[in-house]
């Protein structure tokens, strides 16, 4: 069985902490009773193997012993943040056949649906008895696609022994990115700190309070904590490495945090929900250059884009014909220059701009306007025109409040000296609302659609 490498794990290091949340700490010990008292619930609500099993929930004690009772029951597992907008759509989307709902104190409620699920994806996993998993994508681009992994390949790629470090776990419970933080932590049986509250002010303070080593998170929140200064009021010394994904990173944002934290290591990371999180290593802490790759992956540049094949991938999507080619290759959608064994991800494929037949590349020209004076965040995008194709627009928060025509003229001016013509924004709004998800991450296609109505 999938587990039985954790639980031996687990029976070795029984006083060692485990996970905390709300100020408790509970040891592998109590990790090892609750996955038992779980697995007996699950019997006792007659949840088969093969059920699918949604799991409400963010990060608490109770969520993550079930999240490893159901591997080893093997359920086919879809979490859902407790954050999410359209619950009832994606529980109709991943037919799921008992709904679990974990609150803010950590109670639970079980509910069985009048489902019963049916698909070939879900068919594989009941034939070969192995536990499934269900994320989402985004759908910033489209339809949002259901996406079916084989849970026990996943699991197995925690086999190899990492170094152990405290984790904070700030990306979220239905996130590829989570998951992989969840079980990478009780692999290596190192201690995972739980977090309802994702503010700067609430992050820091947890980092200074439980010793914090590792701060898995995104390129917007680490620009969250520079506006804030959060980081001035609290003692941040344990921490060792930040790393950062799920969007580009803004290389003035990483070279002001290295010089701000000159003892962190700070490592890009790379994965998709398709394929599971790849192994990286950043040229240096202030370099968006990285390898990608590793155990169980490889890698190709096609037409500037980056092709991953991963042992590990997923099976396919519930509602969507398969992305890979016949010899198993998944185009990313990320356009890539690479430098030797490095590469540097340029942007979205879905998010280039063409001007009169001129590629432009979103984030490099974010980079040039966050370096001006005054600028507190800004998303850059494309709007349709009849005589070149597109035009560039840009959507700007600032730091302090000033005259917006003043300021539109002065960033024009300073964009003069740093951009071709045709990649300076034509149009430019400034904005007092914020240009981020609950996930930290830009909200470009939000901004888009609501400023070209």
């Amino acid at each position: 069985m999938c587990l039985d490498f954790l639980v031996t794990l687990f029976e070795q290091h029984v006083d060692a902490v485990a996970l905390i949340w709300n100020d408790q700490s509970y040891s592998y010990q109590w990790l090892l009773d609750r996955v038992l008292y779980w697995l007996d619930r699950l019997s006792q609500e007659k949840i088969l193997s093969g059920t699918i099993v949604v799991l409400y929930a963010d990060f608490s004690p109770n969520s993550v012993a079930l999240f490893l009772a159901l591997i080893r029951h093997q359920c086919i597992i879809v979490p859902l943040a407790i954050s999410t907008v359209a619950v009832d759509k994606q529980v109709a989307l991943a037919q799921g056949e008992v709904m679990i709902s974990i609150d803010s104190v950590d109670q639970v409620q079980v509910d069985h649906l009048s489902i019963s699920a049916k698909h070939d994806l879900y068919d594989q996993l009941r034939q070969v008895r192995h536990p499934g998993l269900v994320l989402f994508s985004s759908g910033s681009t489209g339809q949002v696609k259901a996406i079916v992994h084989d849970l026990a390949l996943l699991v197995e790629k925690k086999l190899i022994k990492r170094r152990s470090l405290r984790t904070v776990l700030f990306l979220l419970y239905d996130h590829i990115g989570g998951i992989n933080t969840m079980l990478y932590v009780l692999s290596n049986v190192g201690c995972m700190v739980c977090l309802r509250n994702r503010s700067p002010d609430k992050v820091l303070r947890a980092i200074e309070k439980y010793h914090i080593e590792l701060l898995p998170t995104s390129p917007t929140f680490i620009n969250l904590i520079l506006l804030s200064e959060a980081y001035k009021r609290y003692d941040l010394r344990s921490l060792k490495v930040i790393t950062y994904g799920t969007e580009p990173m803004l290389e003035s944002t990483l070279v002001r945090c290295q010089k701000l934290f000159p003892h962190v290591k700070l490592q890009q990371t790379y994965g998709l929900s398709e394929v599971g999180i790849l192994r990286s290593k950043s040229k240096n802490s202030d370099s968006v250059w990285l390898k990608v790759g590793g155990d169980g992956f490889q890698t190709r540049i096609v037409n500037n884009m980056l092709q991953i094949k991963a042992y590990s991938a997923m099976l396919g999507y519930l509602n969507a014909p398969s992305p890979f080619t016949e010899e198993g290759w998944l185009e990313t959608g990320d356009l890539v220059e690479s430098d030797g064994d490095y590469i540097r991800i340029l942007g979205r494929q879905s998010e280039i701009i063409n001007v009169g037949g001129e590629k432009v590349y979103p984030v490099e020209v974010e980079n040039i306007i966050f370096s001006f004076d005054n600028v507190a965040d800004v998303i850059v995008y494309g709007e349709k025109n009849l005589l070149v194709g597109n035009i560039v627009c840009a959507h700007v928060c600032l730091r302090q409040s000033e005259d917006k025509r003043a300021f539109i003229m002065r960033l024009k001016k300073f964009c003069q000296d740093k951009l071709q013509d045709y990649k300076i924004p034509i149009k430019v709004f400034i904005s007092d609302k914020q240009l981020y998800t609950n996930r930290f991450k830009k909200d470009r296609g939000r901004y888009i659609q609501s400023c070209t109505k």
